[in-house]
């Protein structure tokens, strides 16, 4: 059975956690395929969205710790660290979904966990089932929040709460998680499929040059003065003013149409 699940549908690659036996947790064959899958779907001009989500009630539950604390000790040099895990899995997941030239959104359908919340709350539109939940689970364990979580947390949220989630380790249920800033939006669980792939589908149809320059001017803005990125701003929307969609949507502006956009 294949770790992760990919589909092409009507310009959304869709993207699927599958291994609900294990909550979809991360081990090393499914952390480097997940890899593969996104640089898959950031290379094919096809795509023009990317739907993440999870097989089965969980959305992901994090590192599988059978990989670290294994009932039979790997040959000697086989061992998956800590380091590794980190460097080789978690890290470049979450840089891949930021660098993505295409909008990401992270369908939550159950239960999101350690690395599984935090490489969820990276993608730019975070949608979740009522029944799903938010775990920083790491303090259980002894470890600290990763996969970008320290740094995305408190902007999502604010300071005093990301810190006391990192602590406690408490749940956050969607509603609380909606509230709270954290996610973008909920949905009954009975129309949570169709209207989170609603969302993947209206972004595949807008001026994807458009929404990666907005991704990339959100992403520097984490680290620019007020007056830098007011110098990102402005290269970026002359970039946005030379491509196609943009005139596509000035002229059926003009003719009062429906803009067709082409992502180019």
């Amino acid at each position: 059975m294949n770790s992760i699940l990919f589909e092409i549908k009507n310009a959304v690659a869709y993207i699927t956690l599958n291994r609900p036996e294990k909550f979809n947790s991360f081990n090393r064959e499914m952390a480097l395929l997940m890899q593969a899958k996104l640089d898959e779907a950031a290379s094919l001009h096809e795509v023009r969205a990317v739907y993440i989500t999870g097989a089965g009630k969980a959305f992901c539950a994090g590192q599988d710790i059978s990989e670290l604390a294994p009932s039979q000790p790997p040959p000697k040099g086989e061992e998956i660290t800590i380091a590794q895990i980190l460097s080789e899995h978690y890290n470049p997941i979450v840089k891949r979904i930021r660098n993505m030239p295409k909008p990401v959104v992270a369908a939550v359908n159950g239960v999101a966990a350690g690395a599984g919340a935090n490489i969820a709350l990276c993608c730019d539109v975070v949608v979740a089932a009522a029944s799903a939940s938010f775990i920083q689970a790491f303090s259980k364990i002894g470890l600290i929040p990763d996969s970008g979580g320290t740094f995305t947390l408190p902007r999502l949220i604010g300071w005093q709460k990301a810190s006391a989630l990192m602590m406690t380790g408490d749940k956050v249920p969607a509603a609380e998680a909606e509230k709270m800033g954290m996610i973008y939006k909920l949905f009954a669980d009975e129309i949570f499929e169709e209207e989170s792939k609603k969302i993947a589908q209206t972004l595949a149809q807008m001026p994807t040059k458009g929404l990666a320059y907005t991704k990339h001017a959100l992403n520097q803005s984490f680290v620019s003065t007020w007056e830098e990125q007011l110098t990102i701003e402005d290269t970026y929307q002359q970039k946005a003013a030379d491509t196609e969609d943009y005139a596509e949507g000035i002229n059926s502006f003009l003719e009062k149409r429906m803009p067709v956009f082409k992502g180019k």
